[in-house]
C-alpha cells in the first residue's frame, strides 16, 4: 500500500481525456481524515483520504463527488453525495478521493480511471517520492 503523509501534492488522472493534473490535499492521519472537508464552502482540486473505504457528509456545507480507489489506485466507483448522508463502505476500496460536486465528471473520472499521487516537498526540504500504489 502507498505510504503518504498529510500535506499537499498533485493528483494525476489517467483517463479518456489524457492525463489531467489537479491540486491535491493528502489526509492520512486519523485527525486529518476525520476533519476532511468539514466546515468548508469550497475546495480547489481534491482531497485524498487514506486509508479509507467509506465516508459521510454529516455537517458538510456542500455536495461532493466521491471516488473510491482500490489498492492499485484504480477508481472502483464514483458517487455524488449531498450533505447529511452516509456512504456505504466499498469492499475493495483502500482510498477515497473527494472533490466539489461535478468536478470529477469534468475531469473524466469514472470507474476504471487510474490515478497517481505526487507529493510536494515537506517542511525541511525533504521530498517524498511519488507514490503510485502497492
Amino acid at each position: 500500500m502507498a505510504r503518504w503523509r498529510d500535506g499537499r501534492g498533485r493528483l494525476v488522472l489517467h483517463g479518456d481525456k489524457g492525463a489531467t493534473a489537479v491540486p491535491l490535499e493528502i489526509a492520512t492521519s486519523y485527525r486529518a481524515r476525520t476533519k476532511g472537508l468539514l466546515g468548508r464552502d469550497s475546495l480547489d482540486g481534491a482531497i485524498l483520504l487514506s486509508p479509507a473505504n467509506g465516508i459521510h457528509t454529516f455537517r458538510m456545507r456542500m455536495a461532493i463527488d466521491v471516488a473510491y480507489l482500490d489498492r492499485h489506485l484504480t477508481v472502483i466507483a464514483v458517487r455524488t453525495m449531498p450533505p447529511g448522508r452516509l456512504g456505504l463502505p466499498r469492499l475493495r476500496s483502500r482510498h477515497v478521493l473527494e472533490a466539489e460536486a461535478g468536478a470529477m465528471a469534468g475531469w473524466g473520472v469514472r470507474a476504471g480511471t487510474r490515478v497517481t499521487v505526487e507529493e510536494t516537498a515537506q517542511p525541511g526540504g525533504a521530498l517524498s517520492s511519488p507514490s503510485g500504489g502497492t
